[in-house]
């Protein structure tokens, strides 16, 4: 025999399950990543007491300012993203939320990653050294370029890095430095002929950039509208599209002579 329940009770009963429901799936881990500013690094300097370029086979100059590439940081592909986690990093500046899978390729360990990470990283930097000497018309079989940057992995540094052997070889042409004195970071790829691609996380980079010194950013130019979006006070989008725009946009920055572009 079972007894009757009143409306208020049915209510109540079946509310529990639903209640049970959305509470679990309030906090089960979901597909994304959350993302910050990460470090920077002078790639006309020194990354853990180790020269980040060495360069042998050609005269190289002393460089004055700074070239900062800049990464973010995100939770690592083990890491649990809650709900709140995403509602608490979309009322923030200083953080993002990213799917995973663009983050950390799917399905892939740690190891694999950090693998995929070095192997990105070592393409850069040969498309990088092949990008600059060829906008110098230097042969690779004569100068021997080394790059080294010590826990940092993809491809995201290879405009800076090419800027960074063009300064240390040319400068801006005439004996002066790219940067004028400036410290100047930015992000993006590049390959051998030179051309700039983007890389996603602007956003953050130019935060990164702002808090370690920077006036300057380079951002590839489909991405200025994301680099507009939190951009930090007193810093200076310049967008780019080629390594030997970049020059000319530097060159121009430096010496007030032509128009420099703008985001």
């Amino acid at each position: 025999m079972f007894s009757r329940l009143t409306r208020p009770q049915a209510i109540a009963v079946c509310a529990l399950p639903v209640v049970a429901l959305l509470a679990t799936a309030a906090f089960a881990p979901l597909p994304f990543s959350v993302a910050q500013p990460g470090l920077t690094a002078n790639v006309l300097g020194e990354n853990k007491g180790t020269e980040v370029i060495t360069i042998s086979g050609a005269p190289v100059r002393d460089t004055e300012g700074q070239l900062r590439m800049t990464t973010i940081e995100a939770t690592s592909p083990d890491t649990r993203v809650s709900f709140p986690d995403v509602i608490d990093s979309w009322f923030r500046t200083d953080q993002a939320v990213m799917p995973r899978d663009a983050v950390y390729p799917s399905g892939d360990s740690v190891k694999e990653i950090e693998q995929h990470n070095e192997k990105q990283m070592k393409e850069s930097q040969d498309a990088a050294t092949r990008a600059a000497l060829g906008y110098l018309g230097l042969d690779d079989k004569d100068v021997e370029v080394s790059l080294k940057l010590a826990d940092v992995g993809g491809p995201s540094a290879g405009l800076l890095f090419s800027l960074g052997i063009v300064d240390k070889l040319d400068g801006d042409g005439t004996g002066g430095d790219l940067t004028g004195g400036r410290v100047i970071a930015g992000t993006g790829t590049i390959d051998a002929a030179g051309r700039v691609g983007a890389v996603g996380g602007v956003a953050l980079k130019t935060q990164a950039a702002r808090r370690d010194g920077a006036t300057v950013f380079l951002v590839p130019k489909a991405e200025c509208g994301d680099a507009r979006a939190e951009l930090p006070k007193g810093l200076r989008l310049i967008p780019v599209t080629t390594l030997k725009s970049t020059v000319s946009s530097l060159v121009a920055l430096e010496t007030g002579k032509g128009s420099v572009p703008s985001c």
